[in-house]
């Protein structure tokens, strides 16, 4: 976890930029395979916010955020962490509360 611990204040602002995280069977391959984090997103947030949204959160550095939205209509993030960060590791912690 990084040593900067974002307020309260900003903290709630990040948490409703990531709805929650996806664990299914394909994002546990990714998270495994290619070190990458599936989550749903709120609709309105753009790449740039997702990335603060997931170094400030979980201590992390990301390297590409891809988003799409899914036929339910759901914003889906896909973001690719750096090496020596275990996308695996944060989806078995869950978010942050």
């Amino acid at each position: 976890m990084s040593s900067f611990e974002p307020s309260t204040a900003e903290l709630e602002k990040l948490s409703k930029i990531i709805v929650r995280l996806v664990t299914t069977e394909k994002a546990y391959w990714l998270a495994e395979r290619q070190n990458y984090l599936t989550l749903i997103v709120d609709r309105s947030a753009n790449k740039r916010m997702i990335k603060e949204a997931v170094e400030k959160l979980y201590g992390v550095k990301v390297v590409k955020v891809n988003t799409m939205i899914d036929r339910q209509g759901l914003k889906k993030a896909y973001v690719r962490l750096a090496e020596g960060h275990n996308a695996r590791d944060i989806l078995e912690r869950g978010l942050p509360r």
